[in-house]
């Protein structure tokens, strides 16, 4: 098995669950004792998210190459950003390091496809929907993409940063993003992404009128897949 590199922090509450899913998903295709060969680079998420309140992303990218250099130089066969915003900076990284970087978006998109579905809900961060860096690559793969109107963003994007990432997971903030699944629903969506790992710890179990994929992991799963040699990148 390939060692996959995790640039991971952004929360840890996510990197919990990438880790988890990484390690069920090797011993889901290995058996017995398997466990999968991981390095994970863990940031400081406050200094993170200030920089991406601030719309300094210049300075994110930079940290975030070193991450992703260092994994490669421990080791690293594969690098993924353990958060769906922070693929805003995915290209820097890619034009930096020599060993593949996988997208989440993309693997997302193709489980999306494989279900025969064109027109797709995105939850996550404000900045993961209304920024053009994820809604164009999940178009790129011809996905009609729709996102909640203003204030379903805005209250999407303050539970994700002031409850999830600090561990708070309230009935009332899933009952909240279920609306609004079933908003984007009514909008014509077909399926909806939940574009935000901490999101899926929310729902967790949760039933929809219409598929809803869990971009960790879906990305985890395509991680294992890609270190075991099952598919290529």
């Amino acid at each position: 098995m390939k060692t996959i590199g995790l640039i991971g922090g952004m929360s840890w509450e996510s990197s919990l669950e990438y880790y988890r899913i990484l390690n069920q998903a090797t011993r889901a295709r290995c058996g017995g004792l398997h466990s999968a060969k991981i390095i994970m680079f863990s940031v400081d998420f406050a200094d993170l998210a200030a920089l991406q309140h601030q719309g300094d992303w210049a300075e994110i990218s930079n940290i975030l190459v070193e991450a992703a250099q260092k994994l490669q130089m421990a080791g690293a066969s594969m690098v993924l950003i353990g958060a769906n915003t922070m693929h805003r900076v995915c290209d820097a990284i890619e034009a930096r390091i020599s060993i593949p970087l996988l997208h989440i978006a993309d693997v997302t998109a193709a489980c999306v496809k494989a279900q025969g579905l064109k027109r797709i809900g995105l939850l996550g961060t404000q900045f993961t929907m209304e920024q053009d860096f994820y809604r164009d690559r999940l178009s790129s793969h011809h996905l009609d993409v729709l996102v909640p109107d203003a204030a379903g963003r805005e209250a999407v994007h303050q539970i994700i940063y002031n409850e999830l990432c600090q561990g708070q997971f309230t009935p009332t903030s899933r009952e909240t993003v279920l609306t609004l699944c079933e908003q984007l629903v009514h909008a014509g969506a077909e399926g909806v992404i939940l574009g935000c790992t901490e999101l899926e710890l929310l729902i967790g179990h949760a039933t929809a009128t219409v598929p809803l994929f869990p971009t960790t992991r879906i990305h985890a799963e395509a991680a294992v897949a890609l270190a075991l040699g099952a598919v290529e990148i």
